[in-house]
């Protein structure tokens, strides 16, 4: 008796949650192909705009093994001189893994008709370190700063529910099709750091991340 109790209590639980992802997938659902103030923002994504760069701090050996210490930057969409966020990560080796999360948009949703991509930065690791056991960059389900002024004509809860629900998507292939949205976990650009360079990082807006390398005027 009691294990038949603990079977239909689980499967309450399992039938609520798959209620509470259904109804926040179609809630999504009708943000994504009604609402107007969401398509105008999604319009007001750049096709292609600097995401951020990173540069080297020092790099070092001890005991024989290469250690870099790096300075990764997020700017500002409008300004790419404006910091958002900045922090240091010292990784072994030279060789690191910038790993974002990116959701690209169909034509037919945006108000002009043409591509636009989101991202979120994930992690930053180097390769002796398993991404799993990277520490995170930004939380899933909040609001990136980066897009708080593209989102602001939203209402409070539709950019609340947008946010919390747009990347567990993710994990369903088909209700992305049918919404006309498609994301990618683990973009993720890796490179050889060297002192004396600055890695900028930019985003199409089909959603490929790509590094420009530029000397570091400041070295």
């Amino acid at each position: 008796m009691f294990i038949r109790l603990i079977a239909v209590a689980s499967l309450a639980l399992g039938t609520v949650f798959a209620l509470f992802l259904l109804q926040g997938t179609q809630t999504l659902r009708e943000l994504l192909t009604e609402n107007k103030t969401l398509r105008a923002s999604l319009a007001n994504l750049s096709h292609e705009e600097q995401i951020g760069y990173a540069r080297v701090v020092a790099q070092e050996y001890r005991d024989g093994r290469l250690f870099t210490t790096l300075r990764f930057v997020q700017t500002a969409r409008d300004n790419p001189l404006q910091v958002l966020m900045e922090r240091e990560y010292e990784i072994e080796g030279d060789i690191v893994h910038f790993d974002a999360l990116i959701v690209r948009f169909d034509p037919k949703l945006v108000e002009d008709g043409r591509e636009r991509a989101l991202f979120i930065w994930r992690r930053v690791y180097g390769e002796h370190t398993p991404p799993a056991e990277a520490p995170p960059i930004e939380s899933f389900g909040a609001e990136p700063v980066r897009y708080a002024d593209v989102f602001s004509r939203l209402r409070l809860r539709d950019r609340q529910m947008f946010w919390e629900h747009i990347w567990d998507l993710a994990n369903d292939p088909g209700q992305l099709a049918s919404l006309g949205v498609s994301a990618t976990y683990g973009n993720a650009v890796y490179t050889r750091l060297q002192p004396g360079l600055i890695y900028i990082f930019k985003l199409t807006a089909g959603g490929q991340v790509y590094p420009e390398v530029v000397p570091d005027l400041r070295a």
